[in-house]
């Protein structure tokens, strides 16, 4: 008797076992999914200063990890007019020199 209570004890360890897989791999592609629906990274970004009145505030390689918020992607025409502009380049991620611009 106390073999069969055993028993049913390991089947339910096992069901929840399984659920928990499941549940996982569920997860695990419903997080593939997400990172298939982003949109790419631009390759140039502009980052905006707090007001809209000035001027902006870095021009960065697309995916720096220094590029603010409220960077917006652009092309590579208008990242190279930003700099002309005298718009400042990201010091860590270096567009000027990225875009072959020299002082």
């Amino acid at each position: 008797m106390q073999l069969r209570f055993l028993e049913r004890v390991q089947l339910r360890d096992l069901e929840r076992t399984r659920r928990w897989i499941a549940d996982e791999e569920r997860r695990a592609a419903e997080r593939q999914r997400g990172l298939q629906a982003r949109p790419p990274v631009p390759d140039w970004l502009i980052e905006q200063s707090l007001s809209r009145h000035v001027a902006p505030v870095y021009v960065h390689v697309g995916g720096c990890h220094m590029a603010g918020k409220r960077s917006k992607g652009v092309t590579r025409e208008q990242a190279l007019r930003a700099l002309a502009d005298r718009v400042d380049p990201c010091p860590h991620c270096r567009p000027d020199t990225v875009l072959g611009i020299l002082d």
